[in-house]
Order: C-alpha cells, then structure tokens, then sequence
C-alpha cells in the first residue's frame, strides 16, 4: 500500500464491485466529503467576515458584494486546473495537498481582518479563500471514477452535498461567535477552522486511495471543449449551482442591505437556506437517478422561476416573511438541481456513446472519459454563475438601493435554462433525429 495506489479498477464489473469496489468507493468517498466540505467552508469564508465588517471598516455593501465576489471568481478559475490534478498528482494526494493549502487563506484573514486594513489587502485575502473552491473539481472527478454510472447520481450528489453544507456550517460557526462574543470578534471563526483543516488532511492522507488507471487524457479535453453538450450543461449548471454558491454568499448581505437586519438577525437567518440546498443536492442526485436527470431538472426550473416571481414581489411590496419563504425556496431548489444536472453529465455522454454505436463496457468507458474531462469545465462555468448573481446584487443595489432588479434578471435566466432542457434533452425523438438517444437518457 505504499503511496496507496490502486492498480486495477473496474466498477461495472458486478464480481469486482461487490467483492472489493464498493467498500473501497465508499470510504474513499467519506473523507472526500471531509475535505470538501472545509474546502467549501474556506471558500465561503467571506460571506460570513463581511458580517463582522461594521462602519469602522469603511465598505459599504457594493463593496461587500464586490468583495465576495472575488473569492467566486478565484473558486471559479482554480477548477479547471485542479480536475486535471487528479489524474496527474493522485486522489488521494491531492486531496491531501489541497486541504493543506487552504490554511494559507485562513492564515492570512487572521492577520489582515480589522477596522484599519486597506480594501485592497481584503481584495486579495478574500481571492485567496476561492482556492477552496477548487475542492469540489477535484473531488468530484475524483469520485466519479471510483463509482459505476448506475450509482454516480447517488455517489456525485452526496459528495457535492456534503461539500455544500460547507456554507452553513461556516455561517452557523459565525452566528455562534456573533451571538457569544459579538461583532468584534471575526478572528475566533478563523481560529475553529484551522484544526479542522489539518484533521481533513490527515484523514485524506491515512484513509483515501489514488486510482493508478485515472489518467489526463488531452484528446478527451479537447473533444469535451467542443462539444455541445459540454457548454449547454454548464449553462443549466449556472441556473443550478450558480444560483446556490451565489445566493450562499450574498444573502446575508440582501438581509441586512435591503431590509436593515443587524449582523446578529442576518447570522441567524444566513445558514438556513444553504443548509436546506446541501441537504436536498444528494435527493436531486437519487431522484435523476430513477427518473432522469432531465426530467427533474427541467420542474426544477420551474419551480425556481416561480419561487423567484414571489421573491419579487415580495421585494416591491417589502414583505419580509414572503421574501425570506421565496428566498429559502430558491435555495432549496437549487440544490435539488446541483444534483439532477450533474447527474446529467455521465448519462449524457454515455448516450452519446450508444448513439455512436458504442455497447456495454465500451460506451460506459466513453462516458466516463468525456464526463470526466467534461466535469471541470462545467463545474468552472457554473461557479462563475455564483460570481454574476454577486455582480448583478452589487449593481442593483447600487442603483436603486434594493435586489429586484437582480432578481428580474435571475428570473429570465430561469426560463432560458427550463428551455433549454426541453429543447435539447426531452423533445420527442421524432424532432431531434440527429440525437435519437438524448431525449430518453439523460
């Protein structure tokens, strides 16, 4: 077992699978979610500081949204390269290296976060944070190839989902600090996430697996950049994910912004919606899993363009019970997506496969080849969907004091995403006779 890599790995051979695959995929996927979820928590550090950020440092809230808005675009960026550190570096190596890495953003708000600190240094210090962003791309192309596609909506939904509760448990550390010591006292949340940053490491080092057959495949990257497929999921993944990292990080600061709630209220009401999104992810991923991804996300869709309508009308009208119900929807939703749009991935490729006249193994073997290659980029993609709901808050309350302009504009992205998902993967086969396959699949 040294460097515990794994040598041989079939996860659609049942005899491999039930003798040893399983027990292994599923440790292997505990500590993933381990390290991802503190990944998640560093990367969303910043909704949580800005709370503690009071008129003694100077931002008003365009230049909070702004603020964590730097930290989605890093999370964003870094997930491209850390899909393809899987395959070059390990699994479990990686994982190791990447949990130890996130002490360098902790480290640095620590020193840096007090009334006095320039914007500029808690532009950088909150850019450093997104590298625990990057987590999720590695894990879960890491994940993806432990699992067979039968249990990769199953498997990919919890890893992601235990990743996300990252966010709340992060918001919920700070509402306990904010309640007990007060707003001055940013640097005790920093100080609870060191220890829990070496103890992921440590459990990735001793507990988790490389795989030596995950390999880079260049031609597989190149043929997932141009393919379709790959751009239109990760436009329904911005609708999904986006809106979820996004909401994440901004909704305490619309509490406190547009209805004048003190840090206090706003820690105490933050945690609630990413909470629920993280819960039901792995629900979105068991429920593509019998029904097809498409179907779901598609009244996904729906549902989210219509909890977003009485967002907006409770945002004109100023009901704040209306408001937050519609807001803690979204939220919900959107995490239900995560899991039936990722889970749309490998089954879409798979059938691009089949459609090739690809069978068995070999079809199976081709989806994992450009859904893995496939992951990174629409994860990256997604992620910067988080960045624009932050922009589109940023502008919108600063032109007119409130989100419902922003929400309008989420609103009509909506729509786009449930035509999308009509178009192109539930027409009847008889409208799409270039892709016979696609409109069952997925």
């Amino acid at each position: 077992m040294a460097g515990r890599w794994i040598e041989h790995w079939e996860p659609e051979d049942e005899t491999f699978w039930r003798g040893t695959g399983e027990r292994t995929a599923r440790r292997n996927l505990w500590f993933s979610v381990l390290s991802e979820h503190v990944g998640f928590s560093v990367w969303s550090l910043w909704s949580v500081m800005v709370l503690f950020m009071g008129p003694e440092y100077g931002i008003d809230p365009a230049g909070k949204f702004f603020l964590i808005s730097t930290a989605t675009l890093v999370g964003a960026i870094v997930r491209v390269p850390y899909t393809f550190a899987v395959a070059r570096f390990g699994g479990r190596n990686w994982t190791v290296f990447s949990a130890v890495s996130l002490l360098v953003p902790t480290g640095a708000a620590f020193v840096v976060t007090e009334p006095g600190t320039s914007y500029t240094t808690f532009l950088v210090v909150a850019a450093l944070t997104g590298i625990g962003g990057g987590n999720f791309a590695s894990s879960m192309t890491n994940i993806n190839a432990f699992f067979p596609l039968r249990q990769k909506g199953w498997a990919l939904g919890l890893n992601a989902g235990g990743g996300n509760i990252g966010v709340p448990v992060v918001q919920l550390v700070g509402l306990l600090v904010i309640g007990t010591a007060g707003a001055a006292h940013p640097r005790i949340v920093l100080g609870v996430y060191v220890p829990l940053i070496v103890v992921a490491a440590l459990c990735a080092a001793f507990r988790m697996d490389n795989l030596r057959p995950v390999t880079n495949d260049t031609g597989a990257a190149r043929q997932a950049v141009r393919e379709p497929h790959t751009w239109i999921l990760a436009v329904l993944y911005v609708g999904t994910f986006g809106s979820f990292i996004g909401y994440s990080f901004a909704f305490g600061l619309v509490l406190q912004a547009q209805f004048g709630r003190t840090p206090l209220e706003a820690a105490s009401l933050t945690f609630i919606g990413p909470l629920l999104g993280s819960l039901v992810r792995p629900v979105g991923g068991r429920l593509a899993d019998r029904y097809g991804g498409a179907r779901i996300t598609l009244g996904n869709f729906a549902a989210m363009a219509a909890a977003t309508g009485v967002v907006v009308h409770a945002s004109g009208t100023g009901s704040w019970a209306l408001f937050l119900s519609g807001f803690i929807a979204l939220f919900a939703l959107s995490g239900l997506g995560n899991g039936s749009t990722f889970k749309m991935i490998p089954a879409v490729f798979h059938a691009k496969g089949t459609a090739q006249g690809l069978r068995g193994e070999e079809a199976a073997a081709y989806g994992r080849r450009l859904s893995g290659a496939a992951m990174g980029l629409i994860g990256a993609v997604g992620a910067l969907g988080g960045l624009a709901i932050n922009l589109a808050f940023r502008q919108s309350f600063q032109t007119s004091g409130t989100g419902t302009a922003a929400f309008w504009s989420f609103l009509a992205f909506y729509a786009v995403c449930f035509g999308l998902t009509w178009a192109v993967y539930l027409r009847r086969a008889a409208a799409v006779p270039a892709r016979p396959q696609l409109s069952a699949v997925p």
